[in-house]
């Protein structure tokens, strides 16, 4: 029965907002799953397929319910308990475990803390359980690394490595508007607004937002497109007959072998964004015109993408303390 509820929620779901979805779904299980399975007879992979159904109306992507999916999965196939009689001990003694088996990182083991605490969270507020067993599991501290930026002399070395009119509309592209990877795959010839060099992404959860490229971008752009002979609607397409739209996997490979070319390490789609951020603050943006740009629903976010130069830190120190 609870199935059979979940289709006819995704059903809705274009009709109706997230919070009417939330309550269509209480009421019905409330009034038909009475003849059939109790809450406490219900399996584990039921609730686990309610949460992705959950997530999935909220907007995530396949790739975010995957990891959830795997990482919750296991979580399952190494406890005995229904779900809904774990309490913090169990899951102290898993996180332990998993890092001792896997030898991983706190940020890996960190991971796996959120992805758990968010399918808690939400039994939590599906009232399938009184209270989380993780609330009392805090966030892993992990290392903080100054992450690390695209500098002019890198950029520059990337270009001179390009040998196709499309891998260099790529990398100016990203370069100039700080577009994640998955939203750069997904645009369409007809997006690009040439005359204001803009165009509308699709970001995270659906939402739209407007982005903006300089201006060697747009005859880059303009080059690439001139020598395109196949008829796809994307932007970017690859190289090769039948001239597919290019996937994420497709950039991410490009972008380092491209870096590998030019003997730089760690060169990728998100990196471009991170220098796209820290310039815009450098330079004097306002963090929540970043903010905007970069499709963030919290400003915090946005500060972690933007690394302050040290080279400006200096500068105002002799200007404002020296």
């Amino acid at each position: 029965m609870e199935k059979k509820v979940v289709s006819i929620i995704n059903e809705m779901s274009e009709s109706l907002s997230i919070g009417q979805l939330r309550v269509l779904q209480k009421t019905m299980l409330k009034h038909l799953c009475e003849s059939g399975p109790t809450r406490e007879q219900m399996p584990n992979e039921d609730y686990l397929q309610l949460f992705l159904d959950s997530k999935r109306i909220e907007g995530c992507s396949d790739r975010t319910l995957s990891y959830y999916r795997s990482t919750i999965v296991h979580f399952m196939t190494c406890i005995s308990e229904p779900v809904r009689m774990v309490n913090t001990e169990i899951i102290r003694s898993y996180l332990a475990d998993y890092r001792s088996r896997n030898n991983c990182t706190n940020v890996t083991i960190d991971n796996v803390r959120r992805n758990i605490s968010s399918f808690f969270s939400w039994l939590e507020e599906e009232d399938y359980i009184l209270k989380s067993p993780m609330r009392r599991i805090h966030k892993i501290k992990t290392k903080k690394d100054v992450k690390e930026i695209i500098t002019d002399e890198e950029i520059e070395l990337l270009r001179d490595n390009c040998k196709e009119a499309r891998d260099l509309a790529i990398i100016d592209f990203l370069y100039s508007t700080g577009v994640r990877v998955g939203e750069l795959v997904r645009l369409n010839v007809s997006d690009i607004d040439f005359d204001n060099r803009e165009c509308i992404v699709l970001g995270k959860g659906g939402i739209e937002r407007k982005v903006y490229f300089d201006a060697k971008a747009k005859i880059h752009l303009h080059e690439y497109l001139l020598t395109r002979k196949d008829r796809n609607p994307a932007l970017f397409v690859s190289l090769d007959a039948p001239h597919e739209r290019l996937n994420v996997s497709g950039v991410e490979i490009r972008l380092r072998n491209l870096g590998k070319a030019s003997n730089l390490q760690r060169i990728h789609p998100h990196r471009f964004r991170r220098t796209m951020a820290t310039r815009a603050i450098d330079k004097g943006m306002p963090v929540e015109q970043v903010q905007k740009l970069l499709g963030h629903s919290q400003i915090d976010t946005t500060m972690q993408y933007a690394v302050v130069s040290q080279k400006n830190i200096k500068s105002s120190h002799q200007k404002y303390i020296s």
